[in-house]
C-alpha cells in the first residue's frame, strides 16, 4: 500500500530497534514534530551531547503532539524518513519510531517511562527542549512526575534566564523549579524554524543551508510542503 507521494504506508513492518545497554548510560531524548527536521535541531543536539557527555541522543518524531493539534502535520512516514536522513552520518545520534507507533496523544511522560524501562533504572535520561517551551510546562501532562523522572534540558540563548510564573509555582515544588534551572544550557542558536522553512518551500524559495542536503533532496523528490 502506498501513501502520500508514493511512500509505503506504515512503520510497523520496519525492524524495531531496542536500546539495550550493558552499563548505565546518559541518553538524550529529543522529541518533536520535526516538520521538517532542520539544522537548528542538529546543532542543539550536538551541543547538548557534548556539554553533558551523552552517550547517545535519540530523536523521537511525535505522531500527535498535544501542542500541535491546531494544524495538520505532514505524513508521519515523511517526517520519520527526513529524521533518518538528517542523522545517518552522526554515530552518536539514533532514531526511534516509538512515539509514531502508538495511538492517541504523544505524552512525554509515557515516552520517558518507556525508555527508562528499556534502558534500565541506572540510565540517566535527559529530555531536550527549547528554553521557550519552559513557559508551557504547567500545561504538560503529569509535569510533576516528568520533572522527577528525567532531567529536562533546556537549550537557551546565552544569557537567557527562567522567569518563574505563578502557574509554574502552582504545579511544581521549589526543588523541582531549581532542577529546571540547573537544566538550562546555553547553546549556539540559529534563527531557523520549521514554520519559516515550510513557508519558504510553499513560496518556491530555497531551503539550502536551513536543512541538511539529504533532507532538502528528499523534500524536492517527494514534492513535500508544496502549496
Amino acid at each position: 500500500m502506498k501513501g502520500t507521494c508514493g511512500l509505503p504506508v506504515g512503520l510497523s513492518d520496519q525492524p524495531r530497534m531496542r536500546y539495550t545497554t550493558p552499563m548505565a548510560e546518559s541518553i538524550g531524548l529529543f522529541g518533536g514534530s520535526f516538520d521538517p527536521i532542520h539544522n537548528g535541531h542538529l546543532i542543539t543536539a550536538r551541543a547538548v551531547a557534548e556539554r553533558l557527555s551523552l552517550d547517545r541522543v535519540i530523536f523521537l518524531p511525535a505522531a500527535n503532539p498535544p501542542h500541535k493539534l491546531d494544524r495538520t502535520l505532514i505524513a508521519t512516514e515523511h517526517r520519520a524518513e527526513m529524521v533518518r536522513l538528517a542523522i545517518k552520518d552522526e554515530p552518536r545520534f539514533a532514531f526511534s519510531d516509538f512515539d509514531l507507533s502508538r495511538e492517541g496523544l504523544t505524552y512525554t511522560i509515557d515516552t520517558v517511562a518507556h525508555f527508562q524501562s528499556e534502558l534500565g533504572q541506572g540510565a540517566s535520561l535527559y529530555w531536550i527542549i527549547g528554553a521557550d517551551a519552559l513557559a508551557d510546562l504547567p500545561s504538560w501532562h503529569r509535569i510533576q512526575d516528568l520533572v522527577d523522572a528525567c532531567h529536562i534540558t533546556s537549550a537557551a540563548r546565552p544569557g537567557w534566564t527562567l522567569e518563574v510564573s505563578e502557574s509554574l509555582r502552582r504545579v511544581l515544588t521549589p526543588e523541582q523549579i531549581e532542577k529546571l534551572r540547573r537544566g538550562i544550557m546555553a547553546t549556539p542558536m540559529m534563527d531557523i524554524g520549521a514554520t519559516d522553512i515550510r513557508n519558504r518551500l510553499r513560496a518556491g524559495l530555497s531551503v539550502r543551508y536551513f536543512v541538511p542536503d539529504a533532507v532538502r533532496d528528499y523534500i524536492e523528490q517527494h514534492h513535500a510542503y508544496e502549496a
